[in-house]
């Protein structure tokens, strides 16, 4: 929980080529972070968006 009290545990990744990860936001529901994950990853340019539940990083 946030101090706001909203519960936001979906985050969006961006990692680049080189391996740096940066988080772009955090979401409220799975479906939302993979849409701004879609519509951002179609701009490419060598950087790959994820989404990740927090607490839970991919392998």
């Amino acid at each position: 929980m946030t101090d706001s009290g909203a519960v936001l545990p979906w985050l969006v990744i961006r990692q680049d080529e080189g391996g740096n990860r940066y988080r772009v936001g955090r979401y409220a529901t799975r479906a939302e972070a993979e849409q701004v994950a879609d519509r951002l990853d179609t701009r490419r340019h060598g950087r790959l968006y994820v989404v990740e539940r927090v607490g839970h990083a991919a392998t």
